[in-house]
């Protein structure tokens, strides 16, 4: 997988380089390659904003830089700014937004599956919208927000979508059956983990735990999911129980003990 990703602070971005993604790009699972919005501005102040039409408060990004931007990105990966005619999906072009479709466990193992994924991280009020339509023409437009909040930038939800996406591409983890077992894997959250020692400071771990026997261990931790989700996240296990009942399952509900 390629992965662009765009903005006025790149290195924001450097911390991509540690832990598994780090080792995942040393190995060559994913290449990302970063970019200075600043370096596809012609005018001595390297000018990205302006104020917005209309009038109000702020300033927006300008459509030119970021044109000149992703049609580089086109080219030195290898694409045609016309797309590549021969059917395949065009590169999926992710802007981080609050107005934006709501990224999810689901959207990241959607996105794994691409080839090419590029970030445009914008700043102050955002970037004229004219951007987005004109990309229409050669990519896969996504905004994309990560929760009902707003940041200074788009920097941080473009490593976090990164990170989400990219340690599901084969071989990034070590041990793939974890990828199964975590929160939002199957739609509800992951079950309470303990480790050594079996009691830390007056406290002990659930004494099923360390019975050997397997198939309660299963049983308790998926009660423990299910429990844990109706507490923390009532809307998740709203949305198991509808699947489950479309399913023709017979629906469980843990005790609150």
């Amino acid at each position: 997988m390629r992965i662009d990703a765009l903005s006025i602070f790149p290195e924001f971005y450097d911390v991509l380089d540690l832990s598994l993604i780090g080792r995942a790009q040393r190995d060559g699972l994913v290449e990302i390659v970063r970019h200075q919005l600043r370096d596809f501005t012609d005018d001595k102040h390297r000018t990205v904003d302006d104020t917005p039409v209309g009038g109000g408060a702020g300033m927006v990004m300008k459509p030119e830089p970021w044109a000149r931007a992703l049609e580089h990105v086109l080219e030195t990966a290898g694409s045609a700014v016309e797309g590549s005619g021969d059917g395949s999906r065009p590169p999926v072009l992710i802007i981080p937004s609050p107005a934006g479709e709501v990224f999810t466990q689901r959207t990241a193992e959607e996105l794994a599956g691409a080839e090419h994924l590029v970030f445009a991280a914008g700043r102050y009020e955002g970037i004229d919208q004219r951007v987005a339509e004109w990309a229409g023409e050669h990519f896969e437009v996504r905004p994309m927000s990560i929760g009902d909040y707003v940041l200074n930038g788009g920097e941080v939800a473009v490593i976090a979508m990164v990170e989400a996406i990219t340690r599901l591409l084969p071989g990034v983890i070590g041990n793939p059956e974890s990828l199964t077992e975590e929160s939002h894997a199957d739609g509800l959250l992951e079950y309470p983990v303990y480790t050594k020692p079996a009691v830390w400071r007056g406290r002990g771990v659930p004494e099923i735990l360390l019975s050997g026997d397997h198939a309660r261990i299963a049983e308790h931790r998926r009660a423990e999911q299910l429990r844990r989700t109706r507490r923390e996240r009532p809307d998740l296990y709203a949305r198991h129980l509808v699947a489950e009942e479309q399913a023709g399952r017979a629906v469980r509900h843990p005790d609150e003990s």
